[in-house]
């Protein structure tokens, strides 16, 4: 019986490497979300640049990308410059500014310019926990329809741009 006792430990190694070893290759950045397949949650949020009511009914009647940003966030920063790329050749995206100072964010565009057909606040983030994000920056992919077709943690480059987001905005 000890002899079992001690090969326990060498199982759970062994075990524990099974499962890692499942895991290689898998896409890290993805972040299942409950909201695939679904429609956007009712919201109403301010438009930076007319500070009037935004709610779903005045969403773009195409696809586009659906970014949460801010400007306290250094991944955020870096993605920007690619994400304007992407409007250049013609993406849509809108940017919702997440738990953000409006003063800032406006300042934080003028500087690098404004990727984004239209940034919505959201200044206490309770669309951002609507919408299941666990920090900035998140992407996600919307139909015409209003449906959240695929969900992004993290960075938006050329590779994933290319690899994950581009096959969902047909």
């Amino acid at each position: 019986m000890k002899k079992i006792l001690f090969f326990i430990p060498f199982l759970v190694f062994v075990a524990l490497g099974v499962v890692f070893y499942q895991q290689l290759g898998k896409d890290t950045e993805y972040m299942p979300s409950a909201l695939v397949g679904k429609n956007v949650p009712e919201f109403k949020l301010v438009n930076m640049e007319s500070d009037t009511v935004v709610s779903n009914g005045d969403m773009p009647n195409e696809p586009y990308l659906l970014n949460f940003w801010a400007t306290w966030c250094p991944s955020c920063s870096a993605e920007h410059a690619y994400l304007g790329e992407l409007a250049e050749q013609g993406v849509n995206i809108v940017g919702v500014d997440y738990k953000d100072e409006t003063p800032a964010a406006k300042k934080w565009l003028a500087e690098r310019g404004n990727p984004y057909s239209l940034v919505l606040l959201d200044e206490m983030g309770r669309f951002g926990v609507d919408m299941g994000i666990t920090g900035a920056p998140e992407t996600f992919v919307v139909s015409a329809e209003g449906k959240i077709l695929y969900r992004h943690q993290g960075v938006v480059d050329a590779e994933v741009w290319e690899n994950l987001l581009k096959e969902h905005m047909q």
